[in-house]
């Protein structure tokens, strides 16, 4: 029998799952009419917590981070791609971070697998931005379109922001990388993504919205129609502790920090009015709602 280079990936896969490498994390799901949205782990990050923490008030944060349960030298948050399925459209939000990453990431395909799906089944990838843990895993282990039937999909200032060639000079030596793996992956989709912008419905019942400052051009999405909608957050609110309790904080990941901060403000305030279910890349569980606590939002997973 002759093993595919995609096979070989996936079985390879199964086999570190199996020897206990990367534990799967909880699956979550929630229907909109005719829209299934699946919850799909890529695993975990491990990051020093002033990667999120260094700009903000140091002698209030302990008090909010104690709670829940939350250290302040290290971050290990989950990574969840979002799964729609609808008709004959199989769309896949974010691709995680691959293998060049982080040791705990990288189990998309095994995740997908769960769910009966292959990456070939794929018919449109669409970005909330180009960090690597949602870009990177585009690629297999051979440097292959790991998504080989799929259409691709990012924001038109997003996609300018990566693909120009002196941002590497621009983002500053520590995100650097960040530019140039950026780069080299969407380079090889570059005759297959569409760009839109703001408010632009890219497929039947998805909807494009502006979310900017994590990244340039960062975008969210509203998924359904009418009443039965949910929105896909991608890292608009990046965290279910200091985002949601101290909003107007500066975060060290975001990139615009005060135009995240704008963001963040607005998206909580209107989430948490609609009652409209979101899903967070690095939220716990993925799927919730936002409530208000006292002057503050609360994240409130959907069990």
């Amino acid at each position: 029998m002759t093993l595919s280079r995609r096979s070989f990936i996936r079985q390879t896969a199964s086999v570190g799952l199996a020897l206990g490498a990367i534990p799967r994390l909880a699956h979550s799901a929630i229907s909109l009419g005719q829209f299934r949205l699946d919850v799909v782990s890529d695993g975990s990050l491990t990051l020093p917590g002033s990667f999120i923490f260094a700009p903000m008030p140091q002698d209030e944060l302990a008090g909010v981070l104690a709670p829940f349960d939350q250290p302040l030298d290290e971050l290990t948050p989950p990574c969840n791609c979002t799964l729609l399925r609808t008709g004959e459209r199989v769309v896949l939000f974010d691709v995680g971070s691959g293998a060049d990453f982080s040791p705990n990431s990288g189990i998309l395909v095994d995740s997908l697998d769960s769910l009966g799906v292959s990456p070939e089944e794929i018919t449109d990838v669409v970005f909330t931005h180009a960090h690597p843990d949602h870009l990177w895993g585009l690629l297999d282990d051979f440097g292959d379109l790991l998504f080989p039937e799929a259409s691709f999909w990012m924001g038109q200032k997003e996609w300018d922001y990566w693909f120009n060639p002196n941002t590497v000079d621009e983002i500053g030596e520590a995100m650097a990388s960040f530019a140039v793996g950026a780069r080299r992956r969407m380079e090889l989709i570059e005759d297959q993504v569409s760009l839109f912008g703001d408010a632009q419905e890219i497929i039947p019942g998805v909807s494009a919205r502006s979310s900017f400052g994590h990244t340039p051009g960062h975008m969210s999405f509203e998924v359904g129609s009418g009443a039965d909608t949910a929105m896909i957050l991608g890292d608009s609110i990046g965290n279910h502790h200091v985002a949601f309790e101290r909003p107007e904080w500066p975060s060290g990941s975001d990139q615009d920090r005060e135009l995240a901060v704008e963001t963040r403000v607005a998206l909580l305030d209107q989430l948490s009015s609609s009652r409209m279910p979101v899903i967070g890349y690095h939220l716990p569980g993925g799927i919730g709602r936002v409530e208000t606590k006292d002057s503050h939002y609360r994240f409130v997973r959907e069990v």
